[in-house]
């Protein structure tokens, strides 16, 4: 696939994914108490059923989309991709600068809805600032995205299995927020969409100015 080509699918994409996200937001904004019917019924049935083999396997999972872990990935990731260690510096740099981009954006996004979080009683993990979208999903989807990006890099021939438990990784982190309690079904919905239309938009970059040739896979 050429180039252009990628460039216009991917900005085609990012747009489709941050309409969807700003119908979403408003949605949320206008809705009575601020919760879709979703947000009830899936907060209520997470917190009705928490074994603790299950909660704690949760709390695990849910550290893991915050903090050092998503740079850590993005790291090793860079590492991998580049084939000299001044590819290797740029690569490493240019991701880790994205996903912190795209959490700015989001904060901001965050603090300008700023959506209460269901109530601190129902929580099974510690919790900060507003609801809507969810930091831990968002990260946790970027950060999936990029490390793909990244694999990709090193070459079009990408095993499938790495791609599926990467993907994995990104929507179990968002859906530990829901099942612990500190976060709605759309918040989680609304950072997949957000993280959709960041990647989508670097993507649509990346291919527009870059000069060498796309993976093949693409």
């Amino acid at each position: 696939m050429t180039r252009p080509r990628v460039a216009r699918l991917a900005g085609w994409a990012a747009l489709t994914a941050a309409a969807l996200f700003a119908l979403l937001a408003v949605r949320v904004v206008r809705a009575p108490g601020r919760l879709l019917p979703a947000d009830e019924v899936l907060h209520r049935w997470s917190v009705e059923h928490r074994p603790p083999v299950a909660e704690a396997l949760a709390r695990a999972i849910t550290g893991t989309g915050t903090g050092v872990v998503p740079y850590a990935l993005l790291v090793l990731a860079g590492l991998y991709a580049g084939r000299t260690a001044r590819q290797r510096a740029w690569t490493v740099t240019a991701l880790t600068l994205c996903l912190g981009a795209g959490q700015a954006l989001r904060y901001a996004t965050m603090t300008a809805i700023a959506r209460p979080r269901p109530e601190i009683g129902d929580w099974a993990a510690r919790a900060s600032g507003w609801s809507f979208p969810s930091g831990h999903a968002a990260t946790a989807a970027m950060t999936a995205g990029l490390v793909i990006a990244a694999l990709l890099l090193r070459g079009p021939r990408m095993p499938g299995t790495a791609v599926v438990l990467i993907g994995l990784w990104g929507a179990a982190v968002g859906l530990t927020r829901v099942y612990l309690g500190v976060h709605w079904f759309t918040d989680v919905l609304g950072s997949w969409l957000f993280a959709t239309a960041w990647l989508c938009l670097l993507a649509s970059t990346y291919a527009s100015i870059r000069r060498a040739p796309l993976p093949q896979a693409l």
